[in-house]
């Protein structure tokens, strides 16, 4: 059987393959795995059309296990991790599947320190739904109760604005795209404390239009936008508020990558980058390895997804990582990755610099990179596959010394993803298209 859990929480489409008798069994579950009677869950969700289905549907299983919920209604997920780590609760469930598109949803179980579940809690979490009709429920005079909580929020507003007005963003004029997403109201207020003027887009969320052509996935609108009003700086949100992507002055995507490099490089100038290390994925660019070297840090790498960076990060004692698509984790502020405070951190630095994030960005050139996503039927046995592994193998000659490829099976999507990153621009887009046309006919 399929492992439910996948990269970042259970995802599909709504009512289709993620229904809400899922849902209702996963609430069961995590009441039943949180001590039922007693503890209380945080719930959040994000601005779907589908969320208020699966926020009842959950609520309805642990309420049946004698666990109180508590709804805190539209919520960034790193806000409802924040909640989650309060010590009030047992657990967090936000809804929502972050960065993909409206029709799809996805379920996302926080422990009481606000972490995502490590994989052998997951094993046994998923042990408890599939058998979630088994578990003994509570009698009516202990059904949990179900409370709206959507002043709970104000206390990650309160907490972001603190840090906004230790920034010093008067003067300057930012973008800000919210996706039509689940920040669409509080990330302006927390930005706006820093003292900048904030111009904001695509926060008219109606159940349908989160991350359409906006957001961190689609930042050409924040892009147009930058150069049209003749901006500082413009930061693109995704649907949940974990990722954000920058634009600089001229209306230029900054790679996410070099916003890392940029957070690490200042750091590592004034002797505040914890253990000297910077945490990001197998699939951050080998010219961001070089910067941090060069300038007297170190790279340590994880699988990818931002669980993985953040165990890595608590193991070498590191403050700061995230990914290339534009999760990052500031450990002194969050346990997950936050758009908000990545927006706010790189404000920070170009005021501490007195520069723009095109002249911060160019201290961290990259070496060029090409990813694919082939859909196939058999993503996970790529592995198994002679011809393709001798094709790899030929390019990664050619490639040499400098350049590399990666290859995984997504663990969101039914898609193969191949990375192919070296010194010359053409010969990484030949063999990344070859690798891909290749992977797609043999796995097809």
């Amino acid at each position: 059987m399929t492992r439910l859990f996948g990269t970042d929480g259970i995802r599909g489409v709504a009512n289709v393959d993620l229904r809400p008798s899922l849902a209702f069994s996963l609430g069961r579950a995590t009441a039943h795995q949180v001590g039922g009677s007693g503890r209380s869950i945080v719930l959040g969700q994000d601005t779907r059309r589908s969320g208020d289905m699966f926020v009842a549907a959950i609520t309805a299983g642990a309420t049946s296990m004698g666990t109180d919920v508590h709804a805190v209604g539209v919520v960034p997920t790193p806000a409802l991790a924040f909640l989650a780590g309060s010590g009030e609760f047992g657990a967090g469930i936000m809804v929502s599947a972050s960065h993909n598109p409206a029709d799809d949803n996805g379920l996302k179980v926080l422990d009481p320190s606000g972490l995502k579940l490590d994989d052998d809690l997951e094993d046994e979490l998923e042990a408890l739904i599939l058998r979630a009709d088994e578990l003994p429920g509570a009698p009516p005079s202990a059904i949990g109760v179900a409370r709206h909580a959507r002043e709970l929020l104000e206390r990650y507003v309160a907490n972001r604005s603190a840090l906004a007005e230790t920034v010093p963003g008067a003067g300057l004029h930012v973008v800000l795209d919210t996706a039509d997403g689940a920040a669409y109201r509080v990330a302006p207020r927390i930005l706006e404390a820093t003292g900048a003027r904030v111009t904001v887009l695509h926060d008219q969320p109606d159940g349908d239009n989160i991350n359409r052509d906006c957001g961190a996935t689609h930042p050409e609108s924040l892009m147009a936008a930058v150069r049209e009003l003749g901006a500082d700086v413009g930061f693109a949100l995704d649907g949940d508020a974990d990722r954000c992507v920058a634009v600089d002055a001229g209306g230029q995507l900054v790679d996410g990558d070099q916003v890392l490099g940029i957070l690490a490089l200042e750091r590592l100038g004034r002797g505040a980058l914890d253990h000297g290390s910077l945490v990001v994925s197998v699939l951050s660019n080998g010219g961001l390895q070089h910067a941090v070297e060069a300038a007297g840090g170190r790279l340590v790498r994880t699988p990818v997804g931002d669980k993985h960076i953040l165990a890595a990060m608590l193991v070498s004692g590191a403050g700061l990582g995230g990914e290339k698509s534009g999760h990052v984790i500031v450990r002194e502020h969050a346990t997950t990755g936050d758009g908000i405070v990545t927006a706010l951190e790189l404000l920070r630095v170009m005021r501490a610099a007195g520069t723009g994030l095109d002249d911060l960005a160019r201290a961290i050139p990259l070496l060029p990179q090409q990813q694919r996503a082939i859909r196939v039927r058999h993503r996970d046995q790529w592995e198994n596959d002679d011809r393709l592994l001798a094709a790899i193998a030929d390019a990664e000659r050619r490639l040499a010394p400098d350049g590399r490829i990666l290859v995984r099976p997504s663990g969101t999507e039914p898609v193969l993803r191949v990375m192919v990153e070296g010194r010359d621009a053409a010969v990484v887009a030949e063999l990344a298209d070859a690798i891909a046309s290749l992977a797609g006919d043999r796995l097809h």
